[in-house]
């Protein structure tokens, strides 16, 4: 063989290494990679359009629900149909859709010079592991109690009265403290409750910040309705009405 073949042998070698070497590589980041990717995307899907897990922060839902319970939160179903009274709903904060609360934040943290993060960063998964928070970005359980169209009456006790009729509810065992002449010490309402919205209330009456306060619930900003703890495991069950 001569010397230019040689030459020309070489150079073609280490022409076609190179390409070689690039795939090799690109098959090991998406061997590495790709399962990462696909998981990170599966979860999304799932928990954005279809089921969810949730922890109760706090104690607005007791006896029933109490602080560190976790649970299942579905989505699919209040796609196609109102939510019906008894229902234990997860929502959006009233922070996001109340402008009454929306400007006090807003106030709030021009005052104390705060710069929240964009909802995307602070509720992508694990980032509470890291102290990240914004108050507008939240989450809040609480029970349906009236729905569009109801004529619907709370007294100062957190006793409920729908259409003339007073609601029966088990699961509420913390009422108001009565005061003078036997009123409770809770605020009370009395109103229709308009279309496509939902009035919602903590179970623990005498201690819950719900539409008493903030008034009625817009549909659009339920996130889904929770329908089993499956921990503690002493309490795993169903939670629809």
């Amino acid at each position: 063989m001569s010397d230019a073949q040689q030459q020309d042998r070489r150079k073609d070698h280490k022409a076609s290494k190179p390409e070689g070497d690039s795939n090799s590589e690109f098959h090991l980041f998406w061997d590495f990679l790709g399962p990462v990717f696909v998981t990170i995307a599966l979860y999304l899907g799932i928990s954005k359009y279809g089921v969810e897990a949730r922890y109760i922060p706090s104690k607005s839902m007791i006896p029933g629900l109490q602080v560190h319970d976790k649970l299942l939160v579905e989505k699919l179903s209040l796609h196609g149909r109102s939510p019906l009274r008894g229902e234990i709903v997860v929502f959006n904060t009233p922070y996001s859709f109340n402008p009454e609360w929306r400007n006090r934040l807003e106030l709030r943290r021009l005052s104390n010079g705060e710069k929240p993060l964009p909802c995307f960063i602070v509720n992508f998964p694990l980032m509470s592991l890291f102290g990240l928070a914004n108050e507008s970005c939240s989450a809040w359980i609480k029970r349906v109690v009236a729905v569009g169209g109801d004529q619907v009456s709370v007294n100062s006790r957190g006793q409920v009265i729908v259409n003339g009729e007073k609601v029966e509810e088990p699961y509420v065992t913390n009422y108001c403290t009565a005061e003078y002449q036997g009123m409770g010490s809770c605020q009370s309402l009395v109103a229709t409750v308009p279309k496509d919205h939902v009035l919602v209330l903590g179970d623990n009456r005498i201690n819950s910040t719900d539409g008493r306060s903030w008034g009625f619930l817009p549909e659009s900003e339920i996130i889904g309705r929770a329908v089993w703890r499956f921990y503690p495991f002493n309490r795993v069950g169903s939670l629809t009405p």
